[in-house]
């Protein structure tokens, strides 16, 4: 068996990506009618509680979350197409065909990390930064404030280190869960954030499930 047909090397990994996302383009000038009105439902749905009332802004903000998810879908259908490309190659054997997999998702996190970049820039330049932070939680289900609320009700004798240190754990987490793509892989990146702010909270001292019982008990919930 020739070496090249055991290995494939980043440049080869570069080009299947590259080919596939020829074959899934993010800016399609004609995208599928049905994606369209869905995203366009989604986007609406996030930028209505904002209250914008200029049009053209609404209308300049909503096109750029529109893009985002033309930009995930087709970044993601081009990732799902490389990994079958490199499944698909025959004679490659299972170890390389794992290690090529995980050098692609790499490629496409690093392309996901451009995305993310990108989104904040064009939101940033057309609104303030807690209008920016409302379009990111309105894509990710409101996690973070509610995550945050819980948190402080939970434990309401945290220390000003401790909420920092929830509210950064969080924070990053939505700047990862903007671009994960699908409801599960945003609660994941949440459920990870979450692990280890309880491994924090855990350390200092705090019975968890205690904390929980007597905010329920208040609560009534």
């Amino acid at each position: 068996m020739k070496r090249n047909s055991r290995l494939l090397g980043r440049s080869h990994l570069l080009a299947v990506l590259g080919l596939a996302l020829a074959f899934c383009p993010a800016s399609a000038e004609e995208p599928d009618a049905a994606y369209t009105r869905v995203i366009t439902q989604r986007a609406d749905r996030i930028l209505e509680p904002m209250g914008l009332e200029d049009p053209a802004v609404y209308a300049r903000v909503q096109g750029i979350i529109k893009q985002l998810y033309r930009d995930l879908s087709s970044t993601q259908d081009a990732r799902d197409a490389a990994v079958a490309a490199i499944r698909g190659q025959t004679g490659l054997p299972p170890r390389a065909a794992d290690a090529a997999t995980r050098a692609l998702r790499e490629a496409v996190d690093h392309e996901l990390l451009i995305i993310s970049h990108r989104f904040t820039g064009e939101l940033s330049a057309v609104l303030p930064p807690e209008q920016v932070l409302a379009v990111k939680d309105g894509i990710t289900y409101g996690v973070v404030p509610l995550t945050y609320g819980v948190y402080m009700e939970m434990l309401p004798d945290l220390t000003a280190d401790e909420r920092h240190f929830i509210m950064a754990q969080l924070a990053e987490a939505r700047e990862h869960a903007v671009t994960a793509g699908s409801s599960h892989g945003r609660h994941r990146v949440f459920g990870q954030a979450k692990g280890r702010i309880n491994n924090m909270l855990s350390a200092a001292g705090y019975d968890l499930k205690q904390a929980e019982a007597d905010m329920r008990e208040r609560t009534g919930s």
